[in-house]
């Protein structure tokens, strides 16, 4: 049984709200469309449904998206081994590859699919028949280095068309990538190597950061030495004929693109795989001890992001999104696999946001004719001490809606990014969740109220609640944030060591999820995020995080 807290669950049009929505955005919605679909009167009427049914709720919003198994799941929702296990779409076949990249490309192959802008202004497009091309080459030469389903492949990339044509092609052939943050040391990509037993490295010989070049293929050779699994490197050299002189161990290493060259021939069909099969290892810091896997499959990670970015930020076909991020981080690879699945186009973009001038990302946005713009409060932060003039000096018209993720805000940069960019017209949709989680436990959507700094409610089907330590409902005051049911996206566990996943968020309160942040909804439904629960202190008897 669900149990919640009273009150309204997703924020009101309360005198607290800074942006509520227009006609504009209540007609567009794709959300909104989804709940007459369902019959579902608004978004308090959908949760409640969604929390007592799971299995009714991402079904039918996967359907929504047009996306299809072969074959279909035997059963929806599996919860026999308890809801820390739980399975969905058992017996159904999935590959997010040939939904994402090889359908669309028969459909629609000179639709533009991947902008990519490096630091020193370089600029390559690839529609959606250019980026299968690529991707069939990538995987016909991870093939013929030994790759095979299920086999582990390290990407650390920075951000260049290589790297996402690297990720779809592990993809396509029913293997798993494990991404690594580009400005890792050696010792960290090791870890991650050696942990995951990866078979292939691809990486690059650098990127350009602030005018500089910052190598990564010694940082990877280094790596190398520790990591005894991986036969061979792949590697792109995003310099050319300067890198020339860069280490090179015959044998081991292989160069991307006279490999790609020779690589061409018919279209190579995705394997088919199954929607749990895994198909990416990614890794999430830890306060001790190895790093922590997180195991997604098929049809979890790919189909959250899909349905987050459809319903909290109405990301629909034809659109733009630019999410300031490397593929490292989650939001890599979550905008990879949404925006391919509901027919966007992503951006992407190999330096930082103020370089060469304090500009350059609003240049960005104007060229491109961004829709979609994501950013962490920090990088705000740090942009906001140009002041408006960089910002006001270029076209944002092409602007729908302002994501964020990462921390939480203090109102002086929320509101910056409120009027200075969003001229008060553009939502800022918060978003939180984690790597285990595929993307958003809390966020914003585009047709409910948004209060400064906040959340609206629980991301759609996330049965989310704050909590106390015996896991009663509480509001108007910080509890722990939690998710009493289980959803697709879910990790399915930490690599090889079961137990400490179930440690990590199922063993303080039975059958419920525990994230690990404090949180807290107030009297008109908008909740917060002020900090991780294991980094509080007490100030006149009340627990805070940092934020506060």
């Amino acid at each position: 049984m669900v149990v919640r807290s009273a009150g309204p669950r997703f924020g009101t049009d309360s005198p607290a709200a800074a942006w509520r929505p227009s006609a504009e955005y209540l007609e567009r919605s794709r959300l909104r469309r989804f709940l007459t679909d369902v019959g579902c009167a608004d978004l308090e009427d959908l949760q409640t449904r969604a929390e007592a049914d799971p299995a009714w709720f991402w079904s039918a919003a996967v359907a929504d998206l047009g996306i299809r198994f072969d074959p279909e799941p035997s059963e929806v929702l599996d919860v026999s081994l308890g809801p820390e296990w739980a399975r969905w779409w058992v017996g159904a076949g999935f590959n997010y590859v040939a939904a994402g990249v090889d359908r669309p490309a028969a459909e629609r192959p000179d639709e533009v699919a991947l902008i990519w802008e490096g630091e020193d202004g370089a600029v390559r497009r690839l529609t959606r028949g250019e980026l299968r091309e690529e991707v069939d080459r990538a995987a016909r030469a991870m093939s013929a280095l030994g790759v095979e389903r299920g086999d582990r492949v390290g990407i650390f990339m920075p951000m260049i068309p290589e790297t996402v044509v690297a990720v779809l092609a592990v993809g396509k052939l029913g293997a798993v990538f494990t991404p690594i943050f580009s400005g890792y040391g050696a010792p960290a990509v090791a870890s991650r190597l050696a942990d995951c037993e990866a078979k292939l490295l691809v990486t690059a010989d650098g990127f350009w950061r602030r005018g500089k070049v910052v190598d990564m293929k010694s940082v990877a050779d280094a790596a190398l030495a520790d990591a005894p699994t991986v036969e061979h490197s792949l590697v792109v050299r995003r310099f050319g004929m300067a890198s020339r002189d860069a280490p090179w161990r015959d044998g081991r290493d292989v160069e991307w693109s006279p490999t790609l060259a020779w690589a061409g021939g018919d279209p190579v069909p995705s394997v088919a795989t199954d929607a749990n099969d895994p198909y990416m290892l990614i890794y999430t810091s830890g306060t001790t001890g190895r790093p922590k896997g997180a195991v997604h499959v098929q049809g979890g990670f790919p189909l959250k992001s899909a349905v987050d970015l459809a319903h909290c930020f109405d990301l629909q076909r034809g659109d733009v999104l630019f999410w300031f991020t490397d593929m490292g981080w989650m939001m890599g690879p979550w905008a990879v696999a949404g925006s391919l699945l509901l027919g966007a186009t992503l951006v992407i973009y190999e330096g930082t946001p103020d370089h060469p001038g304090p500009d350059r990302l609003w240049d960005l946005v104007e060229r491109h004719r961004v829709t979609h713009l994501g950013i962490s409060p920090t990088a705000i932060r740090a942009l906001m001490t140009h002041g408006s003039d960089p910002v006001r000096a270029h076209d944002r018209s092409s602007l729908r809606v302002l994501g964020s993720t990462g921390e939480p805000w203090n109102p002086d940069p929320w509101w910056w990014l409120f009027r200075e960019v969003g001229g008060e017209r553009l939502p800022i949709i918060n978003y939180s969740g984690g790597t285990e989680i595929s993307g958003g436990i809390v966020g914003c959507t585009t047709i409910t109220p948004i209060a400064p700094c906040s959340f609206a409610g629980p991301c759609p089907g996330m049965a989310a609640d704050v909590v106390d330590a015996d896991g009663h409902p509480v509001r108007g005051e910080v509890g722990e944030l939690a998710i009493r049911q289980p959803w697709p996206g879910m990790t399915q566990g930490f690599w090889r060591d079961p137990d400490r996943y179930v440690e990590a968020y199922w063993s303080r309160l039975p059958g419920v999820w525990v994230h690990g942040d404090w949180a807290r909804i107030d009297g008109d439904g908008f909740w917060y995020i002020s900090g991780r629960s294991d980094d509080t202190i007490k100030v006149a008897g009340k627990r805070i995080g940092p934020a506060e």
